[in-house]
């Protein structure tokens, strides 16, 4: 945890209160706070909060921003359906959804392993087996899993949170399980 807050503070991230592990700083264009989860003393999930609240357009562009970003980027693959949409559409009434319908917004994304490419990924994740040699289907076969390990351990997600009748913040988060607590002090 100490390495990790001093690895935010090389980026600009300041703590909030002497002594306190709560961090603000700019991320990807946003002003945020920055909050690190251990176990152990070993990081397994950093959240972001906006500083900032937002109104209800304001709020639907950052989101599907993040989700374009997200889709995008080699490094990430969404956990969803393939083809699966994400993102809020223009007539999307926030308020009113969220209150009468109890709907939620958020979306989930996978770290694509190192030894991985993206493409690779989802076509194995999603493409067709067919005839293929033994080699292929051992490469298939270790892709998948490595895909797999990720997609549960290396979580990266948004959601859209209603601070205040009309007014919205973004809380992300970035997950490694490996470090999660999974009842070795009980």
């Amino acid at each position: 945890k100490p390495a990790m807050i001093e690895k935010l503070k090389a980026k600009g991230f300041t703590p909030v209160l002497a002594g306190e592990d709560l961090l603000e700083g700019e991320f990807n264009g946003t002003d945020v706070y920055v909050n690190i989860m251990t176990n152990n003393l070993k990081v397994w999930q950093i959240m972001l909060r906006d500083k900032y609240t937002l109104d209800e357009s304001t709020i639907k562009i950052r989101f599907n921003r993040l989700c374009e970003q997200f889709e995008n980027n080699p490094k990430y693959i969404p956990r969803t359906k393939p083809n699966k949409e994400q993102t809020i559409p223009d007539d999307e009434h926030l308020s009113y959804e969220m209150a009468v319908n109890n709907k939620g917004y958020a979306a989930f994304y996978s770290q694509v392993p190192d030894s991985v490419t993206k493409e690779q990924a989802l076509g194995y994740l999603t493409g067709p087996i067919g005839e293929v040699s033994p080699e292929k289907m051992l490469e298939r076969a270790s892709i998948l899993r490595k895909c797999y390990m990720a997609v549960q351990n290396k979580r990266v997600g948004f959601m859209l949170v209603e601070e205040s009748a009309g007014k919205y913040r973004i809380y992300m988060f970035y997950e490694n399980e490996y470090n999660k607590a999974n009842g070795e002090d009980l």
